[in-house]
């Protein structure tokens, strides 16, 4: 049964920090006494600047032309507002909450991972906001996904926006028998010179490669700690940059450069200079097909330990300028509506957030007439065995020793 939408009561509350973070130098603070019809009508004539990642275009059409104008429709404005890298928007952030800004000029960030510790770590975040959006009800509450972050704890500080499975990409045609775990996939690579490479770190794809590989090594994500721990990558970390260094000539180009990010990478694959490319949003590869970026014989390669999967989410600064109308946007964003469409790989193809069993049926069909891919299993095939991501304290140190051990090793 689906339950029934939370409608808070005191939402003004919801924007003041949690005592997880920081002591904050602003005060988002609004009326305590404001249901959320008049959180609406505060959002109505405000304009939200949403600052993310503009490498994805198909990401940056969705919110364009499908996210904007719902939007619009209850008087908010969203201005997409596009960043090189996620933490460009975090540097704004915290250096208006230094400056002590009251009306900042960051809304809403699309973060997750490392970025959004940081911000946690430094108060850059409103918290206890999230949970108490209306379409928040449609979340499972135990969803491990939504409820941590890298290991960090959301704890309403943000608010779930898609969810992600990492995934290898392969052309069947070149690749006759496919390897079925990342150890058979280096494996391939030294048998097959140039024909595989891997994103630099810190690109989020080639880190999460490498998060991968250390599973891999380690025996499983069950033999690395969630937390970072100093004697446990002095124990385990060796062996994954020997292992990297040992199929570094073996890549494209002989390991001397490596794609700077995933998008580099998937020209590399779309242009048949390498045979796999790989993704965190594999949904997306339907339409990659359909319209010729990558070749019909596309398909997913499942790996039999597993892939790591996360969540996206929607951060609200401490200094946002219009917290009310970032509030209606996170809550449009996460409706059953938005989420179907964002889902549809014709439109962007991120896995939604949402508990199907928590809908009424007819936003339920919404999901269950998405079309079938025949190159993209099932979310529920692709996560599968899914591997937790590491804390967010593991990634600078795994990126930093990439650099180190594997690149300033050759």
């Amino acid at each position: 049964m689906p339950r029934t939408p939370r409608l808070p009561l005191a939402l003004g509350a919801l924007c003041l920090l949690a005592t997880a973070c920081a002591a904050p130098a602003v005060d988002t603070a609004t009326p305590s006494d404001r249901s959320w019809e008049e959180v609406l009508a505060a959002a109505e004539g405000q304009t939200v600047d949403l600052w993310m990642w503009g490498g994805d275009e198909r990401g940056n059409a969705y919110v364009d032309d499908v996210l904007a104008p719902a939007a619009a429709e209850l008087g908010v404005t969203l201005r997409r507002v596009p960043v090189t890298d996620t933490k460009d928007a975090l540097r704004r952030v915290l250096a208006e909450r230094a400056a002590g800004e009251q009306d900042g000029t960051v809304d809403l960030v699309w973060v997750n991972g490392d970025n959004f510790a940081t911000g946690r770590e430094a108060g850059a975040w409103a918290c206890g906001w999230a949970g108490a959006l209306p379409n928040a009800a449609y979340v499972a509450e135990d969803d491990p996904l939504v409820t941590e972050d890298f290991g960090v704890a959301t704890e309403g500080c943000e608010s779930p926006w898609h969810k992600a499975q990492f995934a290898f990409v392969y052309d069947e045609a070149r690749v006759d028998d496919p390897p079925t775990s990342l150890a058979g996939l280096l494996d391939w690579a030294e048998e097959n010179p140039g024909r595989f490479t891997y994103p630099a770190p810190p690109d989020f794809t080639g880190s999460v490669f490498v998060r991968q590989a250390l599973y891999a090594v380690a025996g499983g994500a069950e033999s690395v700690p969630g937390t970072y721990d100093e004697d446990a990558a002095a124990a385990l970390t060796p062996d994954l940059w020997e292992r990297l260094r040992e199929v570094a000539p073996s890549l494209w180009r002989e390991g001397r450069t490596y794609p700077r990010d995933s998008v580099a990478l998937d020209r590399l694959y779309a242009g048949g200079e390498v045979d796999f490319t790989m993704t965190y949003g594999p949904a997306t590869l339907t339409d990659l097909v359909a319209d010729g970026t990558f070749p019909d014989t596309t398909r997913v390669l499942t790996l039999d330990e597993g892939t790591v999967g996360n969540a996206s989410f929607l951060a609200m600064p401490a200094t946002a300028g219009d917290p009310e109308g970032a509030m209606a946007v996170a809550d449009l964003a996460l409706s059953p509506e938005q989420q179907a469409l964002k889902a549809d790989p014709g439109v962007w193809g991120q896995f939604t957030v949402l508990d199907l069993d928590l809908l009424d049926p007819a936003d339920r069909a919404r999901f269950e007439e998405l079309p079938q891919s025949d190159v993209v299993p099932p979310y529920d095939e692709l996560s599968r065995d899914a591997q937790p991501e590491l804390a967010s304290s593991w990634v600078a140190p795994l990126d930093e020793g990439w650099r180190r051990e594997v690149v300033g090793r050759r």
